[in-house]
């Protein structure tokens, strides 16, 4: 069934990309307007937004030669399951705008790259056919919003478990809505036939909660997302399962030493893409003062702004254990469906690998803070002597 948003196979011929930079040029000629600002933007000025991707080039690379780069392995492994590299997809919301099988087709693409992915409690198809279609891969985690109504949480806790799901992703950054003006100004709604699958049980005032407007998104959160939310939940959901706990939207140090003490089993470091606090930092900027805080007591995971192989090798260095890759994911499900994702991952992927061969560093366990450089140290006394 096609919808009036997501673009037609005919469509997608021609449509070739090469970085993933230029995925998202071509992605937003294919995409209406609505949509794609829908996906690429963020909260007030998107300050974050274009901080998250600027940052990469604050640092830089110092490589190590003569070092027999052959072999290269980007094996991770995670909650012990083996993957392909230390790249995971993202939670990403309404991925049916992009193409009708949606959250479907990337998880079968996920599973295909040998990796994993994390879906959304905001996803447009039920998070029981995603977990179908990506059982061939090595894991699935869902992330959660917290609920007001624990009885509804925990019934979504509790499926996401029988579905197979190997963790969960606490999202703790979200207590309202961000000031999205993009969406404001384009009047954004989901079109006829799709709804936000995992909440269609949602009922408030006698309505189901099917997400058939932005209003009515921004009114789910502020009517059922629980905007007091505290760490006394982490003990709350173990109680209601044993699986791994991960909390995501860590920017400080403190919250992160807190996350440890509340017992979680990872951290993600992230600003919600930009769309969520305007100014707040940079997450490529938080990983070594939150690595600190934490040492290795709990994985830390982190997203924003990866768009090159160099970033991730960067992120890795800086202290994450692996990263998680959002919009180009978006934008190469826009132009290509399931092989348009598959070729962002391998894109992806390639360029982790030559530019851990470049730098010297044969596994992810030889990558290293000392890999990496703040601008201008080393940079500058090369200029000084131009002066």
């Amino acid at each position: 069934m096609s919808t009036q948003l997501g673009p037609t196979a005919m469509d997608r011929s021609g449509n070739d990309f090469f970085d993933l930079e230029e995925v998202e040029v071509l992605a937003k000629k294919k995409l209406p307007k609505p949509v794609y600002d829908y996906y690429a933007g963020g909260a007030d000025t998107e300050s974050t937004v274009r901080d998250n991707r600027a940052v990469y080039g604050r640092y830089r690379l110092l490589p190590r030669y003569m070092v027999d780069v052959s072999h290269c392995d980007l094996t991770y492994h995670l909650l012990g399951r083996k993957l392909s590299m230390p790249i995971i997809v993202a939670p990403m919301s309404q991925q049916r705008m992009a193409d009708d099988e949606g959250e479907l087709a990337v998880a079968r693409a996920v599973a295909k790259e040998d990796t994993a992915m994390v879906l959304s409690t905001m996803a447009t198809q039920p998070l029981e056919d995603v977990a179908t279609a990506g059982k061939d891969g090595p894991l699935q985690l869902f992330q959660l919003y917290v609920i007001k109504d624990r009885a509804f949480c925990k019934r979504l806790i509790q499926r996401a478990a029988k579905a197979g799901y190997a963790g969960f992703m606490v999202t703790v950054d979200a207590p309202r809505l961000g000031n999205r003006i993009s969406d404001e100004r384009n009047k954004f709604s989901l079109p006829p036939g799709m709804e936000i699958s995992n909440l269609s049980g949602l009922v408030k005032g006698g309505q189901e909660a099917k997400g058939d407007s932005s209003s009515h998104i921004v009114r789910v959160f502020q009517e059922q997302v629980d905007a007091s939310l505290t760490w006394e939940f982490v003990k709350w959901m173990r109680d209601v399962t044993k699986l791994p706990i991960f909390v995501k939207g860590i920017l400080s140090p403190e919250d992160a030493r807190k996350a440890v003490d509340a017992g979680v089993d990872g951290i993600v470091v992230s600003n919600h893409g930009g769309r969520q606090l305007d100014y707040s930092p940079a997450t490529l900027d938080m990983i070594a003062p939150i690595r600190a805080a934490v040492g290795h007591r709990v994985l830390l995971l982190m997203d924003g702004g990866i768009r090159r192989g160099t970033d991730v090798l960067k992120a890795i260095a800086l202290g994450a254990d692996a990263v998680m890759l959002g919009r180009p994911v978006l934008y190469g499900l826009a132009l290509q469906g399931e092989e348009g994702v598959r070729k962002v991952l391998q894109m992806l992927r390639r360029e982790l690998t030559l530019a851990m061969q470049l730098a010297g560093c044969t596994s992810l366990q030889t990558i290293t803070q000392s890999l990496v450089l703040p601008f201008g140290v080393g940079v500058h006394l090369g200029h000084a002597s131009k002066l």
